[in-house]
């Protein structure tokens, strides 16, 4: 597809939107080293401002937009951080944002949203419900809709993210990034395989709702029962952008239980000191699954947020202290 993103288009993004979120730092645990026989690195997008990733790639899209798209305002759907990322970058460029997101959406995302300025709409039982809904009411009002993973200047944004990574670790072996509808992973990879076509980018999906994962092993779009507790890896279908480019960069696909996220969640607390969502511990939780396959190497774990629930995080502790 030719609006798949390039290199070139990451390292712009990567100017574009510097003045506007943080480097993140890319530590290393020894204690995770220990536990996985391996030279672990996490890399804490938990620490941005809206705590998690996303917000690279909404600034560099709504960046981007044109005069009468800013003055029309946009809509997107999301589960929360897409969300959240769509609302901050509205309020830098003076444009407004609707947001439709599913009726037991994540509170504090949906509070985080509404505090920057978003016009939140709750629609749907599930994601796609509230996506559905969304497309909708662009279409209705010749509004621009983002859609939470195909969209090429996303993609490019999220990049920025593993630009880091190998500036910080140029010898990087491996890097493991949550996958839900696939932008993180996309850029990760466009990024990495670009710079060293060496380096192994791993995706990891909850086995609850594995859409991304058997369009990517298939190659063709598939849908699947959208069961997880996981909100930042929860689709019921691939997307064609991403599918292609995930076909291109990934070198494998894990599936962990919600169970085996919840572990992370709390290991990640006990070694770390940081608290994640589920999507932000998914890539911990791969690395326990396939420790044999990481040993000795310089592992980087994408730790793409740390917007979780007290109630979500009184499950973890609960079933895992």
């Amino acid at each position: 597809m030719s609006n798949k993103p390039t290199l070139k288009d990451i390292i712009s993004a990567n100017h574009r939107i510097k003045p506007y979120v943080t480097r993140t730092p890319l530590h290393r645990y020894l204690s995770l080293d220990r536990i996985l026989n391996a030279h672990i690195y996490v890399k804490h997008e938990n620490h941005q401002r809206l705590g998690a990733f996303k917000m690279r790639g909404g600034i560099n899209l709504v960046s981007q937009l044109n005069e009468q798209e800013r003055a029309s305002g946009v809509v997107a759907a999301s589960s929360g951080n897409h969300g959240q990322s769509i609302a901050y970058a509205a309020g830098i460029f003076n444009t407004e944002a609707t947001i439709v997101v599913p009726e037991q959406a994540n509170p504090g995302k949906v509070e985080s949203m509404e505090n920057l300025g978003a016009n939140v709409i709750f629609h749907g039982k599930v994601f796609d419900e509230s996506h559905t809904y969304a497309e909708s009411i662009a279409m209705d009002t010749n509004r621009r809709f983002i859609h939470s993973a195909d969209e090429p200047h996303l993609i490019s944004g999220v990049g920025t993210t593993t630009l880091e990574i190998i500036e910080d670790l140029p010898n990087v072996e491996v890097i493991i990034v949550p996958i839900g509808g696939g932008s993180g992973a996309c850029g990760a990879g466009i990024a990495a395989k670009s710079i060293n076509p060496d380096i192994k980018i791993i995706g990891v999906q909850s086995e609850h709702a594995k859409a991304a994962y058997l369009s990517w092993k298939h190659n063709k779009i598939m849908e699947s029962p959208m069961e997880t507790i996981a909100e930042g890896l929860a689709t019921s279908t691939g997307y064609e952008l991403t599918k292609s480019i995930l076909r291109d960069i990934l070198d494998d696909f894990i599936l962990v239980t919600d169970q085996e996220l919840d572990q992370a969640i709390v290991l990640n607390l006990e070694k770390t000191h940081n608290l994640t969502e589920h999507a932000g511990a998914s890539p911990l939780a791969a690395a326990l699954k396939i420790k044999d396959q990481l040993h000795g190497k310089k592992v980087a774990l994408i730790m793409s947020g740390g917007n979780l629930s007290i109630p979500q995080l009184k499950i973890a502790l609960k079933q895992n202290t």
